[in-house]
């Protein structure tokens, strides 16, 4: 009777945790704890005031807001005993246990149980002590094994946790030995993705629009989520994500991984140069052909497009008008004084003159794209020392890598020199590496990138005449590289390196060959000379093979 009536004193309160590192040991769900105690309450006869729970781990003190109102109001008299699964669900850290400790030592806490026993201030306390530091313990030596084990799975060259979309994480292997594979159902659907964004035509919302609503793009499903269409934030966080170069970041080291890259180093950087072109890329209206692609070349604020119609008196009809002004001008005047609006006529003159002195003949094609082939002996003789410079490289860094670890070895320098240096040498290492491996696939690519140059050179003028709005806005990317500035109604376009050498020599050799024009009676012959009459200074011109 004397132990009833000391537990009807005794008010509890239920506390339920569950943090995320206790998944894999499948620790009770909070759900479960909860239905459990309050059972176990029931058939015990115990006073239950409130049932508390939260999500949060407990090895870090000070981050468990749940568990600091729990504190709080035992400190009111609310409550004065506790009701948990087990022990280790109060805490895990010696900061938050010393504290329970010590309040039920002073009589704070009247009771801590749990379904197995039950902790008073009058008991020693060297049990709750032992099972509170145990539990710490335990998340100290977790925290190393794992750490341990995603250094050895990083070391290896894959990287730990969730792969990026477009992946698979298997499951298959052995715990800690599972790697990444190409995920095939959306694999090739986020490499479309960022070729769009290369084109520079469009920006990632509208290629999202494609994802999702044109090639019906979902999100890989789980239990609890995915099977929906990408977000807005995750195709921001694709584009600047460096995994899918082939390469890891993690823990601040630069690792080379062993997954299938999407892109090369090359197409990253440019995707980055976009992104970063307008601080947040927005949606480009497609009847605005050039909208986001100019600069002002006043205050080099970006050039947008408007829609108006006027008057003609003459005929007394209405006319439509596509316009571009600086945005820049038009909201913050001080700062520039190019208010004025240019009729996209103007623009797409000056495009046209632009790519009239890009155009070369179909015959010419055929015949350099010849003299060229050849000329790509040299060049493999030239990428070939390029490579042997850049292998040199390489294996100096992996000595200075070596002697590093020898100087470790016989104490020569400290643990944070040796991490520094360590870390500042392997992230040298794996980009020196990428470099390597995109000088092999230039070398692969030359000639296929070559026919490319010569096949845009041909048809691009009459492409951008009957082209659409989308047609012309990708010319322009084409032939600028986006490096436009409009200024006083003048477009100025800087061709992008590899068609400079067709603007500065093709004149001169076009016209030598239309030297030789042709006859209705000596068509083959004719030709043949002109080409013959050609073909040493074209093969003598080092900047056409550029």
């Amino acid at each position: 009777m004397h132990q009833d009536q000391k537990q009807a004193t005794i008010k509890y309160f239920i506390y339920a945790r569950k943090s995320s590192e206790d998944k894999n040991r499948q620790v009770q769900s909070i759900d479960s704890q909860i239905e459990f105690l309050k059972d176990f309450a029931k058939r015990n006869s115990l006073q239950i005031v409130d049932i508390l729970h939260e999500e949060k781990s407990g090895k870090t003190p000070g981050i468990r807001p749940i568990f600091a109102k729990l504190i709080k109001r035992i400190e009111d008299e609310e409550a004065n005993g506790i009701l948990v699964w087990k022990l280790d669900r109060i805490a895990r850290n010696l900061l938050d246990g010393g504290r329970v400790i010590d309040m039920l030592q002073n009589g704070v806490i009247k009771e801590i149980r749990t379904p197995e026993d039950v902790h008073r201030p009058t008991d020693n306390v060297y049990s709750i002590a032992i099972q509170l530091c145990g539990a710490n313990q335990y998340s100290r030596d977790l925290s190393v094994n794992v750490k341990r084990g995603l250094k050895s799975k990083l070391d290896k060259g894959w990287m730990p946790g969730t792969a990026p979309l477009g992946y698979l994480n298997t499951r298959t292997e052995i715990r800690g030995e599972n790697y990444i594979l190409k995920d095939p159902e959306r694999f090739d659907l986020i490499r479309k993705a960022w070729d769009l964004m290369l084109t520079g035509n469009y920006v990632p919302t509208q290629i999202l629009d494609k994802l999702n609503n044109d090639w019906g793009f979902r999100t890989r499903g789980s239990k609890k989520r995915g099977g929906k269409p990408m977000s807005r934030s995750t195709i921001y966080r694709m584009f600047t994500n460096s995994f899918y170069t082939g390469l890891i970041t993690y823990g601040g080291l630069l690792v080379q991984g062993k997954h299938e890259p999407v892109i090369t180093l090359e197409e990253f950087d440019r995707v980055q140069v976009l992104l970063g072109r307008e601080g947040k890329p927005r949606p480009t209206h497609n009847e605005y052909a050039y909208t986001g692609q100019l600069r002002c070349g006043e205050c080099s604020g970006i050039i947008s497009g408007t829609f108006k119609k006027k008057l003609i008196k003459k005929t007394g009809k209405l006319q439509d008008y596509v316009l571009y002004y600086c945005l820049c001008a038009r909201r913050e005047p001080e700062k520039c004084v190019q208010k004025h609006y240019t009729n996209v006529e103007k623009i797409n003159e000056a495009i046209e003159k632009e790519i009239d002195s890009l155009t070369i003949l179909p015959e010419f094609k055929d015949w350099a794209l010849e003299i060229l082939a050849e000329k790509n002996d040299k060049e493999i003789t030239d990428r070939t020392k390029i490579y042997e410079a850049q292998q040199k490289a390489v294996n100096e860094t992996q000595k200075q890598l070596d002697n590093l670890t020898q100087m470790r070895l016989r104490d020569m320098i400290d643990d944070e020199e040796y991490l520094r240096e360590k870390t500042r040498l392997k992230n040298e290492l794996t980009m020196l590496r990428a470099t390597l491996k995109g000088t092999e696939e230039r070398a692969d690519n030359w000639i296929k990138l070559t026919e490319q140059t010569f096949e845009f050179a041909c048809y691009a003028h009459k492409a951008f005449l009957f082209g659409d709005a989308q047609t012309k806005r990708e010319i322009l990317a084409t032939i600028s590289g986006l490096n436009c500035t409009l200024k006083d109604h003048l477009l100025k376009i800087n061709a992008v390196e590899w068609l400079v050498p067709i603007k500065e020599l093709y004149p001169a050799l076009e016209a030598k060959y239309k030297a030789f024009e042709p006859t209705e009676t000596h068509d083959a012959q004719r030709q043949k000379a002109a080409f013959a009459a050609l073909s040493p200074e074209l093969r003598g011109r080092p900047d056409l093979n550029r």
